[in-house]
């Protein structure tokens, strides 16, 4: 898309993105993880593989510069944007003034670390849409499906490694903690791939998007925190068996494997073999005698 239709349709191509940056005196910065998206097609991509309509409140972590903020705004009720950069938070509604004018009402913007926000504006959000920080893309995510209870769904662009992590199956090689964590909240599957020179900077991996759907909390004796502390013990020795892997979160290797066939687990397997229902089904099964 040339520069002058980016323009007249709101949305920021590299030569706005750049303007912008210089104007507000901006550098992205490795500390928080910055880099912008400059291509306005991958911003209405990941828009329309969020699925968001006229009745979502889409929260969106890391607007930066406000290219996938200027995407959502026409399309979804309101959008509640969380920034860490103070600069970027306040240049953020003139932004949309300047490039999307009417729809300024239908943003709220939060100046604070998204790894420390656990309550948001009214009314609650019902999607989580972002370009996610590499360095805190996993954190950002469960934290948010624990804090808002009210996130129907999630689409976010996240590093390809990242994504691959949080929507493994049981048995591959990327299976791991994120897996089974985000396997709690909701079904996990790779939407796709993007490449890396749709940013600013251009990072040094490719990225992919993630889109969550919440299920049904699962129903147990067993709470999250108690699920999540056993799902540590496994995978934090993952070579060894799980009678062994197990042996300090149970008190012994002993009770480790009576807690295991209790819940119907071979305890020479791995923590990588099992699904989030079979590590739900051991936790219930530690405080029985």
């Amino acid at each position: 898309m040339a520069a002058d239709d980016t323009a007249r349709t709101g949305m920021l191509g590299a030569a706005q993105i750049r303007e912008l940056a210089t104007r507000l005196g901006v550098s992205p910065t490795k500390h928080w993880g910055q880099n912008f998206v400059i291509d306005a097609n991958t911003v209405r991509r990941i828009v329309r593989l969020a699925g968001v309509g006229p009745d979502d409140v889409v929260v969106e972590v890391g607007p930066g510069l406000g290219s996938l903020t200027l995407a959502l705004l026409p399309e979804v009720g309101r959008v509640v944007a969380v920034e860490v950069d103070p600069v970027l938070a306040l240049a953020l509604p003139q932004t949309v003034q300047e490039h999307a004018p009417g729809h300024e009402d239908r943003l709220s913007v939060v100046q604070a670390d998204a790894l420390n926000v656990d309550e948001l504006p009214d009314p609650q959000p019902t999607a989580l849409v972002a370009n996610l920080p590499y360095n805190v893309s996993v954190p950002v995510v469960l934290g948010f499906l624990q804090a808002f209870p009210t996130l129907e769904r999630v689409l976010v662009m996240v590093q390809l490694e990242v994504a691959e992590r949080l929507a493994a199956r049981p048995g591959s090689k990327t299976y791991g903690v994120p897996s089974v964590k985000a396997a709690w909240y909701a079904d996990v599957r790779l939407a796709g791939t993007v490449s890396r020179n749709v940013f600013w900077p251009a990072p040094n991996v490719d990225s992919g998007l993630v889109e969550l759907r919440r299920h049904p909390a699962p129903r147990s004796n067993a709470s999250r925190a108690e699920v999540f502390a056993c799902v540590d013990a496994a995978f934090a020795q993952r070579r060894k068996t799980l009678r062994a892997a197990l042996a300090g979160w149970a008190g012994s290797a002993t009770r480790a494997e009576e807690i295991l066939r209790a819940a119907g687990v071979d305890p020479r397997t791995r923590g990588e073999s099992l699904d989030v229902e079979a590590f739900i089904a051991i936790a219930a099964r530690q405080d029985l005698g």
